[in-house]
């Protein structure tokens, strides 16, 4: 379908109603059952929503927030704002009341919709900060406070009244009066720099990016089904796993929850996800964790198919040829391997979209050498989001891919990635100065450091501001050694530190998994993980690691000191964004004192402390 040949969403969401009015477009969980909805009754629900909201006085252009996690609630709301012609704000579902009030009071929404009591509970925290709001819309049934009211979405759509003729005709006259330039709707960025900042996107611009993406990737099959899992407040999921979805007529399954991801995926057998890394890291981690239980001979085969697997993707996606004798061996080792860990992710994947932030060469070559290839893009929430992403025909594995069709990059001279193309935003809402600073004659500036090689392909070395400069004055970027850290057996995640520094430090998650494992071999006695980690052979064990590592970087680049944090950096303990990347400025200041103190420290060599994952020292 030619999407741009519609003026908006909800004319394709019309127009898709009647043309697959029989198929399934929408799944979710409920009382521990997949249920779903076809396209015919899902559009019914939508322009049941529309008619309440146009009921309770919504006007063309009047923002309506949406705080919630992913499931069909959501799905309905921003399709039934969007034609009663409102404008849906989405409001991450981990954000705290006070977050949201800012979004809320910013945008100047009058009605909020929200998933449960508990993000009920939130703003009631924070009535008195909220005096605009005039209607709270849940999608789940429970007694509110007398003072801050609650419907829900079943009363406010009055869904036991089916739609008159005439109800139908009016909504449709309002969906077909919505044009391409209209705001489809305001994002709010994460914070993590400052004051969040709503990015204003078109239906065009979300059109175009979802239609030009879709060709880049390639056709889709008549039978696809998505399992959506990233929050759809963040415009990855809602570009390239909801909206691009649905407007070519294929399934979405909402999974239950983002620890569920795993179970949801044997239970839904998706075809397709949109993911960030971080699923990567864990699926990488996990079939290597497994292969560690296996007996020399079977550890032995898988390591051998590894090695093939890696061989055949490189001749057949990098280099475009493949030998005979080597497509014998992957196929025999598909057989053996790599079709039983396919099994453990439903069995259907034909693949992945990834993007959000950069993914390791290391992790994507494997995840094509076993049989899931991840298309790796790269964008902003100001870019809709997809300003490049690779293709069967061109992958390089650390490589976010080509520029989409219509849309030009070049390099700054100090080698910022600018951008040009349909996908651009409008600018930042109620917010001229910001919108000024962050485009220049015309190109937007992303704010990362690139390189593009002679074939085209895209290279993104990190972001502009999170570039280290030591005291010294080397440039370093932190996240490639990051990467590394992570690829080793026992360390979960890591975040380097070293701006205007002498020398580079590093917070440590350890895998647990692994280390008690290795504690068990070694015959290690402790009462719990803080104590574990405390123990001078685990203090030797990731000495020895962090030293491997250094062996492969520049003396400027290596990790001088490091501390070994237990648990893993959270979205609740406010160390990730909603979409899994790392809050530097937060970890930072949560563990100062820490990176402080391995400064006073003289950098002969590496110095091992570790900490409690509230931050204080042990």
């Amino acid at each position: 379908m030619d999407f741009l040949s519609h003026q908006s969403i909800p004319a394709i969401l019309k127009v898709n109603a009647r043309q697959f009015a029989k198929k399934t477009a929408v799944s979710f969980k409920k009382q521990g059952v997949f249920l779903s909805l076809t396209y015919e009754e899902f559009y019914e629900r939508v322009l049941m929503l529309a008619r309440g909201l146009v009921k309770v006085g919504l006007k063309p252009e009047d923002p309506v927030c949406i705080f919630s996690e992913n499931r069909l609630g959501w799905a309905i709301s921003d399709f039934g704002i969007q034609s009663a012609r409102g404008i849906p704000v989405p409001i991450y579902a981990t954000n705290t009341g006070k977050q949201a009030a800012y979004i809320i009071n910013h945008c100047g929404a009058k009605i909020v919709f929200v998933s449960t009591k508990a993000q009920y509970e939130k703003l009631l925290e924070v009535r008195d900060e909220i005096p605009g709001v005039e209607l709270v819309i849940s999608y789940e049934r429970f007694i509110g406070d007398r003072s801050f009211p609650v419907y829900t979405q079943y009363q406010l759509s009055e869904a036991g009244e089916p739609l008159l003729p005439e109800e139908k005709v009016e909504i449709e006259r309002m969906i077909d009066q919505i044009a391409q330039q209209d705001l489809i709707t305001i994002i709010y960025t994460s914070g993590t720099t400052g004051v969040p900042k709503g990015v204003m996107l078109t239906q065009y611009n979300i059109m175009s990016n979802a239609q030009i993406g879709l060709k880049q990737l390639g056709a889709l099959k008549d039978q696809e089904t998505f399992l959506s899992f990233l929050p759809l407040s963040h415009v990855l999921e809602r570009t390239a796993g909801y909206y691009a979805t649905l407007l070519s007529g294929q399934h979405v399954a909402f999974a239950e929850d983002v620890k569920k991801v795993m179970e949801n995926m044997v239970e839904v057998q998706p075809t397709w996800m949109v993911s960030v890394p971080r699923l990567f890291e864990k699926i990488y981690s996990r079939v290597h964790e497994n292969a560690h239980q296996l007996s020399p001979l079977r550890r032995s085969i898988f390591h051998r198919a590894l090695q093939v697997g890696r061989d055949y993707a490189n001749k057949k996606y990098v280099d475009g040829q493949v030998d005979g004798l080597l497509a014998m061996q992957y196929r025999l080792y598909d057989r053996l391997v790599f079709r039983k860990i396919r099994d453990r992710f439903g069995g259907r994947l034909r693949g992945f979209i990834c993007g959000g932030a950069p993914l390791d060469r290391t992790i994507n070559e494997f995840m094509w050498a076993i049989g899931l290839p991840v298309f790796n893009g790269y964008g902003l929430t100001e870019t809709s989001p997809a300003l490049t992403l690779c293709n069967l025909g061109a992958v390089r594995f650390d490589s976010v891919g080509k520029p989409l069709a219509m849309t030009e990059l070049k390099l700054a001279e100090d080698g910022e990635l600018l951008v040009k193309g349909p996908q651009v935003m409008r600018g930042y809402y109620k917010s001229e100065e910001k919108t000024a600073e962050i485009f220049s004659d015309g190109w937007l500036k992303t704010g990362d450091i690139a390189r593009i090689d002679e074939n085209g392909f895209v290279y993104i070395v990190d972001r502009k501001k999170e570039i280290i400069v030591t005291a010294g004055g080397k440039n370093i970027a932190p996240q490639p050694i990051e990467n590394e850290l992570k690829l080793d057996k026992y360390i979960s995640q890591a975040i380097v530190f070293g701006d205007r520094k002498p020398y580079l430090v590093a917070l440590l998650n350890p895998n647990l998994e692994r280390l008690i494992d290795w504690s068990r071999e070694e015959e290690l006695d402790y009462l719990d993980t803080d104590e574990l980690v405390k123990s001078n052979r685990v203090r030797a064990l990731y000495t020895e690691r962090i030293a491997e590592l250094n062996k492969n970087l520049p003396p400027y680049a290596t990790i001088k000191e490091f501390v070994l944090i237990p648990g893993e950096f959270t979205i609740e303990g406010g160390e990730l964004t909603p979409t899994l990347k790392l809050k530097r400025k937060e970890i930072y200041n949560k563990y100062k004192e820490m990176v402080d103190q391995m400064y006073m420290k003289k950098g002969n060599g590496l110095v091992f402390q570790t900490t409690s994952t509230d931050g204080e020292k042990k």
